[in-house]
């Protein structure tokens, strides 16, 4: 298994992560997409895995991507739809984010940072909610699914905001697990930065849960070493990651480039790689390099 430095050397992302402008921002006649692709597929070949990307533009509709059209293990992005499932039961009148739901010792499963200090007593459902998608802790979303209808309710949510492909179909930890021929728990990068749009900028939730929603990304703690950490002081971003410890490592995100640009959507999922936690995070940090410097170009 590779780690961080043979990652960087054997994919050329070192290069890539110290220019300040890639080469083709240099060369008018090269097409940018192109290069943008080909610098993409460079990375996914010095993980070994697949690599699925979409970059969608909010303004004007524009998609590129490498594998967008094919499945991936949500692992945690899925937090993401369920809180957005969740907001939408509040704009409702369903649920209200000051709801409180009991906390007990047999929910709590690995990676509680926020529940294993509250078992025996109670978070709100806006609680559970912040530590579901800041802190990605997994009992505080196995508490909520009961809140939507079960995945099932999550995936009837998406289906009505018109995403025909995620789904989510089992609980914290089993839905980490992944096989070629089982569609569980998955989603298309295309179909995810469709839905990052429709429910951070389209009109699926009333404003005061799309920019909780929206803040909550913002917010987020464990995203620091993937997209966030390839890019450069102007851009902003929101995200959410997700990984199942061995091969996979994903992160969707809004960014929002400097000088007032519209926001861009950007789905990363890579799967089977063979490389370590470190260098699947420079994947993903190299992804959002080339991205911000084709923007640059």
């Amino acid at each position: 298994m590779l780690n961080r430095r043979q990652f960087l050397h054997a994919t050329g992302a070192g290069v890539l992560l110290a220019a300040s402008r890639p080469a083709w921002a240099l060369t008018p006649a090269v097409n940018v997409d192109d290069m943008l692709r080909a610098q993409w597929a460079q990375i996914e070949r010095g993980t070994g895995g697949r690599l699925g990307i979409c970059l969608l533009d909010s303004a004007t509709g524009k998609r590129l991507g490498q594998r967008e059209d094919e499945r991936f293990p949500m692992c945690s992005t899925f937090k993401f739809v369920l809180a957005a499932a969740v907001l939408r039961r509040v704009d409702q009148g369903k649920l209200t984010l000051a709801q409180q739901v009991r906390i007990h010792a047999s929910d709590m499963l690995e990676h509680a940072p926020v529940t294993e200090r509250h078992v025996g007593g109670s978070l709100s459902v806006g609680e559970l909610c912040r530590a579901t998608m800041i802190y990605s802790d997994n009992p505080a979303a196995n508490l909520l699914f009961p809140l939507v209808g079960e995945p099932a309710g999550v995936t009837a949510f998406l289906r009505g905001i018109g995403d025909a492909q995620t789904r989510t179909d089992r609980y914290e930890p089993q839905m980490n697990r992944f096989a070629d021929d089982d569609p569980r728990d998955t989603t298309t990068p295309a179909a995810m930065a469709a839905t990052l749009r429709t429910l951070l900028l389209g009109d699926a939730l009333h404003p005061a849960s799309r920019k909780q929603l929206t803040d909550w990304m913002i917010d987020n703690r464990t995203g620091d070493d993937c997209l966030r950490a390839g890019l450069t002081a102007g851009w902003k971003i929101g995200d959410k990651t997700g990984s199942n410890g061995t091969d996979t490592r994903n992160d969707i995100a809004i960014l929002w480039p400097p000088k007032g640009s519209a926001p861009l959507l950007l789905t990363t999922y890579l799967n089977g790689a063979k490389v370590d936690d470190a260098a699947r995070d420079a994947a993903l940090k190299a992804v959002a390099v080339a991205v911000r410097e084709s923007i640059a170009a």
